[in-house]
């Protein structure tokens, strides 16, 4: 969301919080941070269950993203329960864990609120009925007040999203078809051998295979500026790129250093990618890398733009959909960066185990998933934009 809506009541409200998320919780804690009466965004983690100890740590690592988040000062607490309401609103012990950790913060807690299967209610409301309201409630109240954003797709839950396209046995083909011509072409032009193996051939010897295709030798001189490539490939509908293309982009993103290139690039400009390319080209050489440029890596930089995070994630997608299976984690090491970038850990920790199934030793995708397992976001994570009231 991009504008300032205000909510009627705690209804109303609910039917927003899947606006703030992008997708409908379910079996969920959301909290929604406040500056005053205006929310900050949202914060989703499965619904913590366990003894009393572990329901205060939860609470104690969620309340403490709150705080990490300038002008905070209140929060609401909302458990999305599998369980029905019928003997009583579920979500009491972990909404007041919350409630306790908010408290030794000095965070106000706005309201706690339960949805269940079959009703939904406050737990500071002493008028809520023993069952709970009807959910019937929460959709009257979208409908009353209309779409807070019209046209925004919502997904059906904190999951849905990270499933690769689906590309057929023969679009693959094709892409792995390229990559050899690529590959040749390498070889030829630079004596590169392919990835994953083989001598590096004095320029100008091949492999035998013939002739190497002219589209391929004009493909292979795009590396001659990753950048440029890295920037172009952001406009349009990747569905729509080039078997050479994403034969290049597979390539590029099965190297580390050509990998972190576009990460920096596509967190934030072409510029700071010639940037990224020149550290590296230094790094290799033994000089220091930029703590500038590291930065950023590690989510300690400026807010990216998250609509270039978008469009990149959907062109890495599209390249580790077409991927030869081998080559296949780099891309995915990187679509778990950008999910991670975006705020989106559930994404994240998804593209990471499926690369670390291929390549149980990929380090990029061995520190997205620990990042995933313990909570951590990026810095900027903390300074989204869109709120209601």
């Amino acid at each position: 969301m991009t504008t300032t809506v205000r909510a009627a009541d705690a209804a109303h409200f609910l039917s927003l919080v899947p606006h703030l998320l992008g997708f409908a919780p379910s079996r969920s804690l959301v909290v929604v941070p406040f500056a005053g009466s205006r929310s900050l965004g949202a914060m989703r983690v499965d619904l913590p269950t366990g003894a009393l100890g572990d329901l205060d740590s939860a609470a104690a690592t969620i309340v403490g993203m709150v705080c990490r988040i300038p002008d905070a000062d209140a929060l609401t607490a909302i458990a999305y329960a599998p369980e029905s309401a019928g003997d009583g609103l579920p979500g009491v012990p972990v909404l007041a864990a919350v409630s306790r950790a908010a408290d030794v913060c000095g965070v106000r807690v706005v309201d706690l609120l339960t949805v269940a299967t079959d009703g939904w209610g406050s737990h500071l409301d002493a008028s809520c009925p023993a069952g709970g309201r009807p959910l019937s409630e929460i959709e009257r109240a979208a409908a009353r007040h209309g779409d807070p954003g019209p046209g925004t797709a919502i997904d059906r839950d904190h999951a849905a999203g990270a499933d690769l396209p689906r590309r057929s046995a023969a679009e693959r083909r094709v892409v792995g078809g390229a990559l050899r011509s690529l590959e040749a072409a390498l070889a030829v032009l630079c004596g590169i051998p392919r990835v994953g193996g083989g001598r590096r051939r004095p320029r100008g010897e091949t492999d035998g295979a013939g002739s190497v295709d002219q589209a391929a030798l004009e493909a292979a001189c795009e590396l001659d500026d990753p950048p440029r490539l890295f920037e172009r490939v952001l406009e349009g509908d990747p569905a729509d790129l080039d078997p050479l293309v994403v034969a290049l982009l597979v390539w590029c993103l099965s190297r580390p250093s050509l990998r972190d290139v576009a990460l920096v690039q596509w967190a934030t400009d072409a510029g700071r990618g010639d940037d990224a390319l020149d550290a590296q080209r230094r790094w290799e050489e033994g000089e220091e890398y930029p703590e500038r440029l590291g930065r950023i890596m590690w989510g300690d930089g400026d807010r990216p733009d998250p609509d270039r995070l978008l469009a990149a994630l959907a062109v890495v997608r599209e390249v580790a959909a077409l991927a030869p299976r081998r080559l296949r984690p780099g891309p995915l090491a990187l679509c778990a960066w950008l999910a991670w970038a975006l705020g989106r850990s559930t994404h994240a920790a998804s593209y990471a185990e499926r690369a670390l199934e291929i390549d149980p030793d990929h380090g990029l995708a061995e520190i997205l998933l620990s990042f995933a397992q313990i909570g951590h976001l990026p810095d900027w994570a903390f300074h989204q934009r869109g709120h209601v009231r």
